[in-house]
């Protein structure tokens, strides 16, 4: 039996393991690599295997970083079940299709550009048509329910608390007269968030594979953020300005209307108008009301006293261009939540632009930001940021709150690895940067476990 480490090895995005085990292959998320674009391009491009030789894919969620180059996957010959929650296979879909739309418009723009120079036109990294093929390949599993995704293993899903329909992997694994137990975390979630269960703590394990986000730093708690956002939201407002809230549209989105949906209830936010400015995230939502067997105790409580979790009186969910554009015109103060969540790509690249020189403005950076992306770059507090070509001066207050982060931070990091107690194989340390890692790897260490690794990009091992 053969771990291969093709993706988010020594890094945090392109999520992408391969079990091979009883001369089959399965691959564990199929995630975009986020960086340079030039180099993501390549790494996603090309796959270190052949796809066409892949027996079957688990997805943990649905997340781009996660399940981003499945229409790659399939469009390159691979055939086999997706095995996923039945939310996340509902999500999963529109992200995909959404991913499919950016990579045409980018393609077509910078074909244009390549026009204006003599160049060759390029190629979108897949298209609309590609993402439509996964649909079918999907296979809801409920959570705790066994099932053999190849000979030999058999999988369940367990709760994972990051978004809705997230799932760690437990597998059993026989092989040749021995059986081995492992553990794929996917990203793991919080106590205490908004709308979704807490995580389910692993069971012991031979091996564990475990992200490390955050595994140099413990998140202040969920309430504290909560109030930490409320003070920074009311502040802008005071000076009569908007907030621009770069986010997710599967997760993030859902957490923050929840959280500015609570400040109103108990009175602590001004009636201004809130919107939800993402196609996807409109969609998301709407899954979201969907899944509700996937909503925490609190939360049903809640709808079941008639609140509707995810609508209040002011919030508007906008899919059009035209009324998106009509936000930039305006001078009120107001709150706009929109995509994507490290600002690359989306309409919250133009809110960025138009308001990024007005100091009533703020932008709050609501979660964690891979390098070279425009989110980084405002996080890191740079005093001038290129924006669609062309340099801005931040007047806009920057704002950070790690506390709204849907990962894990150090201390439950620490307490899901001990709860695994994978010491005969060992853990190891995926879906973070060297940093985050090493200072992990350091306190399980001083903690009693000492088998803990944190593989290079193509590693492999023989279990």
């Amino acid at each position: 039996m053969k771990l291969h480490f093709h993706g988010a090895a020594q890094t945090v995005t392109g999520s992408m393991h391969m079990l091979e085990v009883n001369g089959a292959k399965l691959l564990i998320d199929c995630g975009l690599f986020q960086g340079p674009r030039r180099e993501s391009f390549e790494r996603n491009r090309n796959f270190p295997f052949n796809p066409r030789k892949i027996d079957a894919v688990l997805l943990t969620h649905a997340h781009i970083d996660h399940s981003g180059n499945l229409p790659n996957l399939v469009a390159q010959g691979f055939e086999g079940p997706i095995y996923c929650t039945p939310a996340t296979a509902d999500l999963a879909h529109i992200m995909l299709m959404d991913s499919a739309h950016i990579h045409e418009k980018q393609a077509e723009a910078v074909s244009w550009r390549n026009e204006q120079r003599g160049l060759e036109p390029v190629d979108p990294l897949y298209t609309q048509e590609d993402a439509e093929k996964v649909q079918p390949l999907f296979k809801g599993i409920p959570y705790d329910t066994p099932f053999e995704p190849i000979r030999g293993v058999v999988a369940r899903l367990v709760e994972a608390g990051h978004i809705l329909g997230s799932a760690s992997v437990p597998l059993e694994v026989s092989e040749k007269g021995r059986k081995t137990s492992l553990w794929f975390s996917g990203d793991i979630g919080r106590r205490r968030l908004p709308i979704l269960r807490d995580p389910q703590m692993p069971e012991r394990v031979d091996a564990m594979i475990m992200e490390s986000t955050y595994g140099d730093k413990p998140h202040r708690n969920p309430e504290e953020a909560y109030e930490e956002m409320k003070t920074v939201v009311n502040h802008a407002l005071e000076r009569g300005g908007k907030v621009i809230i770069p986010a997710f549209a599967v997760g993030r989105t859902q957490e923050l209307v929840y959280n500015l949906n609570m400040m109103r209830e108990n009175g602590d936010l001004p009636e201004i108008p809130v919107y939800v400015d993402s196609p996807l995230a409109v969609n998301t939502t709407a899954i979201f009301k969907k899944h509700t067997d996937c909503y925490d105790a609190e939360t049903v409580q809640w709808i079941e006293r008639g609140h509707p979790a995810l609508d209040f009186p002011l919030l508007k969910y906008i899919s059009s261009l035209d009324d998106s554009k009509a936000l930039n015109t305006r001078k009120d103060p107001m709150i706009i939540i929109s995509a994507s969540g490290m600002a690359e790509f989306g309409r919250v690249v133009f809110h960025i632009r138009w308001n990024i020189e007005d100091e009533r403005n703020t932008i709050m950076i609501v979660g964690w930001q891979a390098p070279g992306t425009l989110g980084r770059r405002l996080a890191e507090r740079e005093p001038f940021v290129k924006i669609l070509g062309e340099t801005y001066k931040v007047r806009a207050e920057i704002s950070t709150i790690g506390g709204l982060s849907a990962h894990a931070g150090q201390d439950t990091l620490l307490e899901y690895a001990r709860a695994g107690h994978a010491q005969k194989k060992g853990v190891f340390l995926v879906h973070g940067e060297p940093k985050a890692a090493t200072v992990l790897q350091q306190k399980l260490d001083e903690g009693g476990l000492d088998r803990v690794f944190y593989p290079k990009p193509g590693a492999v091992l023989e279990l």
